[in-house]
């Protein structure tokens, strides 16, 4: 037992010595294995394959569309221009001017005063004979006022001219409508459309012998009569020799029919009527100089 124990004592670190240094070859044989197999692997030449990165979709697709995408000469070119409802005929004009008017002011009830009949050229010819000084009444574009001009008769009396009349303001209100109906016009409207009509106007104003000429010189001309035309400061005087009034001031008696009309408008209606005409007339040459 002794010798048994002894020998198992004595075997014990032998076998446990021989265990480890079998382990620590193993160990070695495959630490040396590994590291020859990575050197081997390190020598193998690294061939770096370059990918080709495709250029980006958004890059792609801008260049598409700037190919396709045409100049802005070819914009204006294909662009096709608004086409303007077409002028009627002269002689069919009138419904289409009345329906016209109706959409153009806010006192639709006030184009009754408006003659309906053979609009443009009644226009045309009384502007004409207006900007002359005379009053064509027969081509009148509007209707006559109901009312007659009245006097107010005072207790004067001269040798020349008998009894004295004063002009009496309530008959210059008998032309308040027809100054309210202008001004019930947007004058950047109005304007638009008589550019618009121009056509059909210079063809009735070729009717008179005015061929070639330009309507709008004849109508700024009649404007510049009305804005030109100077208001008495002194109250108006008028005698009677006959039937029909006449002004007492010889100076204002040789005035022209026209001039004359614009004093029976009154005061108050000839300011109203050329502060309307001046902004028209400063718009009518803006116009006509962009033409």
């Amino acid at each position: 037992m002794e010798n048994s124990d002894q020998t198992q004592k004595q075997f014990s670190p032998m076998v446990i010595i021989a265990i480890v240094v079998v382990l620590l070859t193993v160990f070695a044989w495959q630490f040396f294995n590994a590291e020859k197999s990575t050197q081997v692997i390190a020598e193998k030449p690294v061939q770096v394959v370059k990918k080709e990165v495709p250029e980006p979709i958004v890059k792609a697709v801008e260049e598409t569309i700037s190919e396709v995408e045409p100049q802005q000469e070819d914009i204006q070119t294909i662009a096709e221009p608004v086409e303007k409802n077409p002028l009627p005929l002269l002689n069919d004009s009138d419904s289409w001017m009345q329906e016209k008017l109706k959409t153009m002011t806010w006192r639709k009830e006030l184009l009754k005063l408006i003659i309906d009949e053979d609009m443009i050229r009644r226009f045309v010819v009384f502007t004409d004979n207006f900007a002359q000084g005379q009053l064509a009444y027969e081509h009148s574009p509007v209707v006559q006022p109901q009312s007659a001009f009245s006097g107010i008769e005072t207790k004067e009396f001269t040798k020349e001219n008998g009894k004295i009349w004063r002009w009496d303001e309530k008959s210059s209100r008998r032309f308040s409508l027809y100054i309210d109906l202008l001004r019930s016009f947007d004058s950047e409207s109005l304007v638009s459309w008589y550019m618009e009509l121009k056509p059909l106007i210079d063809q009735a104003y070729s009717e008179l012998g005015y061929e070639g000429d330009d309507f709008t010189e004849t109508l700024q001309a009649a404007i510049t009569r009305v804005l030109d035309m100077e208001i008495p400061k002194q109250p108006i005087e008028i005698i009677r020799p006959s039937v029909m009034f006449h002004y007492k001031d010889p100076k204002i008696e040789a005035l022209d029919d026209a001039d004359k009309l614009l004093l029976r408008l009154g005061k108050e209606n000839l300011l109203v009527l050329k502060s309307v005409l001046l902004e028209i007339s400063e718009k009518i040459g803006r116009q006509d100089a962009e033409r």
